[in-house]
């Protein structure tokens, strides 16, 4: 099978960010399916035109369009604008059995719908946030008439899928109510990547021998972006609430985004920053199993807003896998799974002194108890998030919905 894939934000394991795309190509290809994953480059280097690598049996058709969390709402709409026009030319180029799009933005199914059509071939469509009602709620977007075309143009997304795949219950959910046949929405959130993230594997002592100004305390840590949405800043305040509780937890923040600078500066202007909370740029993927073997608690961060709590936070699934106890500040799925299986604590998002006690509680349990913690959440990966099980699954899809093409078009 031929599968045109598209994903703007695609990124190999010897970059920072998520994963799961290339993860879930090179199962395809392990199948014995030939991949052309269509994706942006994103570094402002001077490249003009399109070239192609092969990452892992993945033929990667990489397309210069400079992206970064830092950039203004005004400037990723021009690199969404961008990639459209360069995804939708390089799509519909390439021979195909199905596409299968992968959002966010949005936008990707303007190039995924024109590429299906020209090849005359059926597409699957990953919902990865729900767009437009996380903006919407967000309060990011506002204007009636933008609205109303993000609306439109995510029934379009819909309207023209033979199958939508959804990361969580909850966005499963949102699908169904824009109007999409709920037998046609299979659910498969982001998964644990069981041995990149072996905790026999990991070296424990090697980011804090990196960075030896945390020294043998105890440590939290949040690996990922610092977005509008991500609220990191909730951090700087429970670090502040430790430090007057005289608590001894630091916590480390390894990331990048919009929100950096003002993290940084809201931390100085507390008094915590490099004393009991530190800033490191991100990593590759690679080396995260070493971060969170560091740790004994890591964070998993969103803005106090429910509208969030569908998320499929790939830094949760990355946690489990590495069998660190996950500590989160919303509710939803998530959560239920954490308290159900006691694989973390959910911390309060409106009250960081709270959350610094109950911090403080986790950490001052007996060790067995924290080691049980552990195993638990590397347990809960192995038999729910399995990456590998996973992937057989979105490849089960992908793979009926080729064989029955005109059973997917008559059910639009």
């Amino acid at each position: 099978m031929r599968i045109t894939y598209l994903h703007q934000y695609f990124n190999t394991p010897d970059m920072s960010g998520g994963t799961r795309s290339y993860e879930m190509a090179r199962r395809l290809v392990a199948r014995g399916h030939e991949v052309n994953m269509v994706t942006s480059w994103r570094t402002d280097d001077g490249r003009k035109k399109p070239f192609e690598t092969v990452e892992d049996g993945i033929r990667v058709q990489w397309l210069p369009v400079p992206y970064s969390n830092a950039m203004s709402y005004a400037q990723r709409l021009v690199a969404f604008g961008r990639f459209v026009v360069a995804s939708t030319r390089r799509a519909a180029a390439l021979p195909s059995d199905i596409v299968f799009a992968t959002s966010t933005p949005l936008t990707i199914a303007l190039p995924a719908v024109y590429a299906a059509r020209r090849q005359r071939v059926p597409m699957v469509f990953e919902v990865r946030d729900l767009w437009p009602e996380l903006p919407i709620a967000m309060g990011a977007l506002r204007n009636p008439v933008a609205k109303k075309a993000a609306c439109a143009l995510e029934r379009f997304a819909y309207r023209h899928s033979a199958q939508v795949i959804a990361l969580s219950p909850g966005m499963r959910d949102g699908v169904v109510r824009a109007g999409y046949p709920a037998e046609r929405v299979t659910v498969i959130p982001n998964s644990a990547d069981l041995a990149l993230f072996d905790p026999k594997m990991a070296d424990s002592s090697a980011f804090r021998r990196k960075h030896p100004e945390i020294g043998a305390r105890p440590l939290i840590v949040y690996t990922g972006t610092m977005g509008r949405i991500n609220g990191v800043g909730y951090l700087v305040g429970v670090a502040q609430a430790a430090m007057q509780q005289g608590s001894k937890v630091c916590f480390a923040v390894i990331g990048s985004g919009q929100e950096e600078d003002a993290v940084r500066q809201a931390a100085a202007a507390a008094g915590v920053l490099g004393v009991n909370f530190f800033m490191f740029p991100p990593v590759a993927k690679r080396e995260v199993p070493n971060v969170l073997a560091s740790a004994d608690l890591a964070l998993s961060l969103f803005i106090d807003l429910p509208a969030m709590w569908a998320n499929s936070a790939n830094k949760f699934f990355d946690a489990l896998a590495s069998g660190t106890p996950v500590a989160l500040n919303y509710g939803g799925w998530q959560a239920e799974w954490v308290e159900g299986t006691g694989a973390g604590l959910v911390l309060p998002p409106d009250d960081p002194c709270a959350a610094a006690q109950a911090i403080e509680r986790w950490l001052g349990q007996p060790e067995e108890d924290k080691k049980r913690a552990g195993e638990a959440a590397r347990a809960l990966a192995e038999r729910e998030f399995s990456r590998d099980v996973l992937a057989e699954r979105l490849a089960g899809v992908l793979e009926d919905v080729a064989r029955h093409p005109h059973r997917a078009s008559t059910a639009q």
